[in-house]
């Protein structure tokens, strides 16, 4: 069954509207450079009512080479479930974040090895685009995903919209597709 993780989330509206298109992931942007960076403790505002009223909604910070301890500090602080990487995160920072992480690729990895793991989502493929860390609105190479889909459950990123997003899940067949909101 495909999972839907939608990104980007800076206030309770929109968390609310994207539960009640179907979203089973909430993102969360951590990357300070980011146009869609939160604060920790507007995040934390946002999560407490989330987990109170949409406990099966997983929560999902996303980080882009924060340290280890940054990034432990903010889960905790804001109760989130994951850690979506999607930086140059080295396998011994992964490991160190395991089974709470998962590492986001720009294109299709050619290795893998650090970062299997077999709890939720192993990977998220985004479109590699020189000098972003995603939301570039890029279209990710879905065939290439579609041969690690076949291996590790994955999340599919990268220029989904509304009129291609089925397209991209009968060529990948992944665990589920993420969607950025545009600010």
């Amino acid at each position: 069954m495909t999972k839907i993780k939608i990104c980007g989330i800076k206030t309770l509206n929109d968390a609310l509207a994207a539960i009640d298109a179907g979203t089973d992931y909430l993102g969360f942007n951590f990357y300070s450079k980011g146009v869609r960076f939160i604060e920790k403790e507007v995040c934390a505002e946002i999560t407490s009512v989330l987990k109170r009223e949409h406990p099966k909604i997983k929560l999902v910070g996303v980080f882009v080479n924060s340290s280890v301890d940054e990034v432990k500090n903010i889960l905790d602080t804001c109760s989130l479930d994951l850690a979506q990487l999607h930086g140059d995160e080295t396998p011994e920072i992964f490991a160190q974040l395991v089974p709470h992480a998962f590492k986001a690729f720009r294109g299709v990895p050619t290795d893998i090895t650090g970062y299997e793991h077999k709890d939720g989502p192993a990977f998220l493929v985004d479109a590699a685009v020189k000098g972003m860390y995603g939301g570039s609105g890029v279209t990710a190479d879905w065939s290439a995903a579609a041969e690690l889909a076949k291996k590790y459950p994955l999340l599919l990123a990268g220029g989904l919209t509304p009129e291609n997003v089925a397209d991209a899940v009968r060529q990948s067949q992944p665990l589920g597709r993420g969607r950025c909101l545009r600010s």
